[in-house]
């Protein structure tokens, strides 16, 4: 690629971005709105019923704390700003035409837009299958229909994730992934089919209700069927696994002009840098132990040195998706449908070992203890006292000790509670309560805590070489993780933010 001006690029360009009230692509939009504020237009799909209830998400957004450095920055002009530049569109992807009922905005969009930015997904692990198969399989088909029919488009951009690959091991390519191929571990014999997927999740709602299942039972029902065909095709869990089956889709279209791109970041963890360090919404994938340590209950815990936790900062992300976006369309059609597919990850250049990330959740809150909620009577809380965790080699062996220590004791009190006469009820139906969540969590996470797969970023790697940038953008647009050094990020950028935004 030719050595390009990325900012100057983003001038008067016309952008759609789906989910724009997540995460990531907030994150997108303030990095754009903040490096090119000659952008032409962002068109912000926001779940909402009507164009109002889209207004009031977005300037509740805009107003947020991700914001306010490009809001300082503008002034007294910021709303001024926000109002030439963001179009708030109500809309939901898993509907057709992306559920936008204005035809007069859907012309004007298919008529100016550049580039399709979908950020759009549902990330529980265990979401109903209903559900993420409609956002995360059915809605990347609509977004890739209706970009066919934007006029201008250079680009779609999909933001999957890395973990689409299944519970692999060893080096993992950035290959696209394709229908009906088997993953190990796939325990049934019949090939995927989405097309078989939607009508088995039809029939399993009609069953339900049908049996006038309640809204719990049917909420409960919905997230074990989907757990259960994810883990029949290899899949550990219904959101990589709708996932993956929106990648198929995507990689496999035909009948277009512009680039596609996909994006797969690993575990995405607060920002390193920009718009400040350490912004994070919501306690993530590895923030639960975290949390638990900052409240005194990280009492033993499974981590080895050899296990590596791939993780990236949340801005490395975006600017990855920036500079992939702005690189291939500006590059010359050479007629070839395939995607170009982006692993933003760190563990092949600067690993991180499971071991690591306890070491820092200790030393943190041994350092800068939480402070308890006030007792009755007090004015103040104080601070929580924290011990060093017992460490269990393997997620096998903690189990053991979690059956051992916690399970049998409590199988041992439901027996004496029917042999007393409910006298240990109010101690047991909380013990097995709590044990059940905690079952519940280990069964979900045991795949990434086990995790022996290194994700191959040649073609980041790549990226980052052709898309030669002068000095100042490669400050502003960084994206290589080896500029990551782990126990200054954790201990002083990614613990703190979770406190301050997160934990409060």
């Amino acid at each position: 690629m030719e050595l390009i001006s990325v900012v100057e690029s983003l001038e008067n360009q016309s952008i759609l971005v789906t989910g724009a009230t997540g995460f990531l692509a907030k994150l997108f939009v303030e990095k754009l709105l903040r490096i090119q504020p000659d952008l032409k237009q962002l068109y912000l799909l926001i779940r909402a019923p009507n164009s109002a209830a889209a207004a009031q998400r977005l300037n509740n957004e805009v107003s947020g704390e991700v914001f306010r450095v490009l809001r300082s920055k503008h002034g007294v002009t910021y709303n001024t700003f926000i109002s030439e530049k963001v179009t708030p569109i109500a809309g939901d992807i898993s509907l057709e035409n992306l559920g936008i009922k204005n035809s007069n905005i859907i012309k004007k969009i298919w008529e100016e837009v550049d580039v399709v930015a979908n950020f759009a997904a549902v990330t529980k692990f265990d979401e109903r299958y209903d559900v993420a198969i409609r956002t995360n399989t059915m809605g990347a088909r609509h977004v890739l229909e209706f970009s066919k029919k934007c006029e201008k488009l250079k680009l779609l951009l999909h933001i999957s994730t890395a973990y689409v690959c299944g519970e692999k091991s060893g080096l993992i390519l950035e290959n696209p992934l394709r229908m009906g191929e088997p993953l190990n571990g796939a325990k049934s014999p019949e090939l995927l089919d989405i097309e078989v997927e939607m009508t088995l999740t039809s029939g399993r709602l009609n069953e339900l209700k049908a049996n006038q299942a309640s809204q719990k039972e049917e909420t409960i029902a919905m997230k074990e069927f989907g757990l259960e065909r994810a883990r029949s095709f290899g899949w550990p869990n219904s959101y990589v696994f709708t996932k993956a089956m929106g990648e198929m889709i995507i990689s496999e279209s035909k009948g277009h002009d512009h680039k596609i791109v996909i994006l797969r970041p690993t575990i995405v963890t607060s920002t390193l840098k920009e718009p400040f360090p350490g912004w994070i919404e919501g306690v993530r994938t590895i923030d639960s132990i975290f949390l638990a340590f900052g409240k005194g209950k990280c009492r033993c815990t499974a981590a080895n040195s050899q296990t590596i936790l791939d993780v990236i900062p949340a801005d490395l992300v975006v600017n990855a998706a920036i500079v992939a976006t702005v690189g291939h369309a500006h590059q010359p059609s050479d007629g070839d449908d395939r995607p170009f597919i982006y692993h933003s990850a760190s563990s092949a250049k600067v690993p991180l070992h499971g071991i690591k990330l306890i070491n820092y959740g200790y030393n943190y809150f041994s350092k800068n203890p939480m402070i308890s909620p006030p007792s009755k009577g007090e004015s103040f809380g104080k601070p929580i006292k924290i011990s060093s965790p017992l460490i269990f080699p393997t997620v096998a062996s903690f189990l053991i000790f979690f059956y051992v220590t916690c399970v049998f004791p409590v199988k041992v009190m439901l027996r004496l509670n029917t042999l007393f006469g409910d006298y240990f009820h109010d101690t047991c139906s909380i013990a097995e309560r709590k044990i059940k969540l905690l079952l519940r969590m280990i069964e979900l996470y045991k795949p990434y805590a086990s995790f022996k797969g290194i994700f191959d970023d040649s073609n980041t790697e790549r990226l980052r070489m052709e898309v030669r940038l002068d000095e100042a953008e490669a400050n502003m647009l960084y994206f290589d993780p080896k500029c990551i050094n782990w126990e200054d990020y954790f201990m002083n950028v990614h613990i703190p933010g979770l406190v301050k935004y997160v934990f409060k």
